[in-house]
């Protein structure tokens, strides 16, 4: 059966908000959770309008204490969350020189420890219950590092290792925890972060191609109802993450080898 009740963050554009419809479809009545308010009920009458029921909460989630309040909002209006899908999360892929200290701050500050306050908060009553999961959606950064996206990966490999040890902490404790790790998606936030998409690296299409934002809502949705510890899509991706894991120096070489490749294609 679909989990009950969904929060996720990041629900006014892009993967957050295919993943609210898609929860929504299910049966799941849906916290959306976001800091554009107007964005955030668009999204919610597109829950709605597909038979889902959908409730609004505007949270800046850059700001901790926002972050807590709303979260405490969820728990004394609505009750304790079946499941949580920490999706937010910002920041651009530029080379060192160009990302200022402020920059790598703020993509530490969301998606990691948005979704640390967000995780604190929810679990000690899902714990209480017994039951309950976690996801983080992340990328490929998460696993393999390559060139000029320096502070973002930092960022996205701090989600993953808190997800790994939350994962052994709690499977005991009757909760379960899902990465997704998920390649490009064609979002709003190619246009939000200008540069990024410049230090790609080019892959082929063929084999890694580009997902859809219900593409993406459809590999967290699966995943969290298998309670896979990690879903990954392109399935590519997870064979890579193998390869890096045991040939570190020959992925590092073919990954500068992409980045090159984007930098010179866009030049």
């Amino acid at each position: 059966m679909p989990s009950k009740l969904v929060v996720v963050t990041g629900a006014s554009s892009g993967i957050g908000k295919a993943t609210a419809r898609r929860f929504g479809q299910a049966g799941a009545h849906v916290v959306l959770m976001a800091r554009n308010a107007e964005r955030l009920e668009q999204a919610a009458r597109a829950v709605r309008a597909e038979g889902g029921s959908a409730t609004v909460m505007p949270t800046d989630l850059q700001d901790p204490e926002d972050t807590l309040k709303a979260a405490g909002r969820v728990a004394d209006e609505i009750g304790t969350p079946d499941l949580l899908v920490n999706n937010a999360g910002v920041g651009r892929w530029l080379p060192l020189e160009e990302t200022s200290p402020e920059d790598a701050a703020a993509m530490m500050r969301v998606p990691y420890l948005a979704a640390f306050d967000l995780t604190h908060a929810f679990v000690p009553a899902m714990v209480e219950r017994g039951s309950g999961g976690i996801a983080f959606v992340t990328s490929p950064a998460s696993y393999l590092a390559w060139p000029n996206a320096s502070a973002y990966i930092a960022a996205r490999r701090a989600l993953a290792g808190f997800a790994e040890s939350l994962h052994g902490e709690l499977k005991p404790l009757g909760l379960f925890v899902t990465i997704v790790a998920l390649g490009s998606v064609e979002t709003p936030y190619w246009e939000n972060n200008p540069g990024s998409r410049e230090n790609v690296p080019k892959t082929d299409p063929r084999l890694i191609p580009t997902l859809t934002p219900e593409e993406a809502a459809e590999a967290i949705f699966e995943g969290t109802e298998r309670k896979s510890r990690l879903m990954v899509k392109p399935p590519l991706y997870r064979a890579l993450f193998v390869m890096n894991a045991l040939f570190p120096n020959t992925v590092a070489r073919q990954l500068r080898r992409a980045a090159k490749k984007a930098r010179n294609s866009r030049a």
